[in-house]
């Protein structure tokens, strides 16, 4: 089975492709979505998507942006330009940077479909790692130095997962059992707990949410306030008025 993801901001569109995807099961499954660049790069550790279907229109990380730094990471995930008519040479020059191929909006059920066959046809499965590595003690100094890296460089928006494990030279499948292994808690979770915990401290001084959601690493307000609401069970503006209630 493919994996899909969805990025656009438009709530919309993305419903709209999602129905159209699911046409296609069990061919392929839609795992997940994003209404941002931003969003995107810190959850597409989560949803691990053989394809990626991206506008090329979205705000503080736009598709380009996002393709460029999506393919150098992740060089086996195929990219789906979404653009409308007047954004069409823009999203032609994409293929440049290793784009898969475009749809233009709006799209209909055969451009998806007929786009897809094409793209699936492209993709070449790696071999899985193996999984039957023992976590050594060197692993243990190594998971300390992450924890370090992340406490330090959490304000960075393009850390995650894949990005640490490639900077400490460790598959990111494996970093992600052996962060799990050693410390009780997910590497993706770690980092966000940085940034909350950080986030909290300038919700307690009144700062504005949009300057907060910068410096802790996530630029995108609208899902820095989705993790915010998730980790302390408030708004942000409710913590602004009862910061320890």
């Amino acid at each position: 089975m493919v994996r899909v993801m969805i990025i656009d901001d438009e709530k919309a569109i993305r419903s709209l492709l999602k129905i159209t995807l699911e046409r296609e099961k069990p061919l392929i499954e839609v795992v997940g979505e994003a209404a941002s660049g931003i969003e995107a790069i810190n959850t597409i550790d989560i949803y691990k998507p053989d394809i990626a279907f991206v506008d090329i229109k979205m705000p503080f990380m736009d598709g380009i942006e996002f393709s460029r730094l999506a393919i150098k990471r992740y060089p086996d995930l195929k990219i789906i330009i979404l653009t409308a008519l007047k954004d069409f040479e823009h999203a032609r020059k994409c293929i440049g940077i290793g784009v898969s191929d475009y749809l233009l909006k709006p799209i209909s059920y055969e451009e998806i479909k007929n786009t897809l066959k094409k793209v699936i046809g492209q993709i070449k499965k790696q071999p899985e790692s193996d999984e039957s590595c023992d976590f050594t003690a060197d692993d243990g100094s190594s998971v300390a130095r992450i924890k370090d890296y992340i406490a330090c460089n959490y304000r960075d928006p393009e850390i995650n997962l894949t990005s640490i494990a490639q900077k400490f030279g460790f598959n990111a499948s494996y970093l992600s059992r052996l962060f799990k292994q050693k410390t009780g808690t997910g590497l993706n979770d770690f980092l966000l707990k940085c940034r909350m915990e950080k986030a909290i401290s300038y919700a307690r001084t009144g700062t504005l949410m949009y300057v907060t959601a910068n410096e802790v690493g996530i630029p995108d307000p609208n899902y820095f306030g989705k993790c915010f609401k998730k980790y302390t069970g408030k708004a942000y503006s409710e913590y602004l008025k009862n910061p320890v209630g």
